[in-house]
């Protein structure tokens, strides 16, 4: 039988050997999001146009929705856009379903979320605002989706695997969503002419107001 100074040891080899591979999932985590933001860019084709044309004629407000993990990125994409020009704002797909979808207007667009374009709650979304002649921006990762064959325009925002060693949990799918959101935004501070005047307008407070106070004076 082992003695306790010999069990002990075996208890600590093995946290180095939990603490080495744990790292290691860190890693590839990292370089295996990277990869999946870095594919991105091939895809800012002909219907990225559309939808950025699309947005930026937009007389209404850009809905942003979505649900769970998308729908927490959702709200990201929304704020960004909202804080660089883009009248945004974001409702939660289970909550357009009992009521919240009436703040839609037929000036408005929609940009609907789902890693999978199968999410039941904003599939039903998009299939309200289908019939109300609404215009959707599908943002997922399969483009022959129910969300997509729903949509006006589809975004492909498809990952190769997840990032978690268990390619089950949204991490990769999610960040190259969020990424996608950050290019329409980016492209459309452009669009708009947006300037750092414009931007200290839209933050009058905290270190960033600060800051942008500062470089005007």
């Amino acid at each position: 039988m082992p003695n306790r100074a010999s069990a002990h040891r075996t208890a600590d080899e093995l946290s180095r050997d939990l603490v080495a591979r744990g790292l290691q999932a860190a890693r590839d985590a990292i370089e295996t999001e990277a990869a999946a933001v870095s594919a991105l860019a091939d895809r800012l084709d002909g219907v990225f146009l559309e939808v950025l044309t699309a947005v930026a004629r937009c007389e209404g407000h850009l809905v942003v929705t979505g649900l769970g993990k998308s729908g927490l990125v959702g709200r990201k994409i929304a704020a960004t856009l909202a804080s660089t020009g883009t009248p945004a704002t974001f409702i939660h797909a289970g909550d357009a379903l009992h009521g919240d979808s009436g703040a839609v207007t037929s000036r408005d667009l929609v940009l609907a979320l789902s890693a999978s374009g199968e999410t039941a709650e904003v599939c039903a979304f998009a299939r309200m605002l289908r019939e109300r002649q609404i215009p959707v921006i599908a943002m997922t990762g399969r483009e022959e989706s129910t969300l997509a064959q729903l949509a006006t325009y589809t975004l492909d925002t498809m990952v190769l695997r997840e990032a978690d060693p268990l390619n089950l949990a949204p991490t990769a799918s999610t960040t190259a969503t969020l990424a996608m959101g950050d290019a329409l935004a980016c492209a459309l501070v452009v669009l708009r002419e947006f300037s750092h005047q414009d931007f200290a307008q839209f933050h009058p407070s905290g270190a960033l107001g600060k800051r942008l106070s500062e470089d005007e004076a």
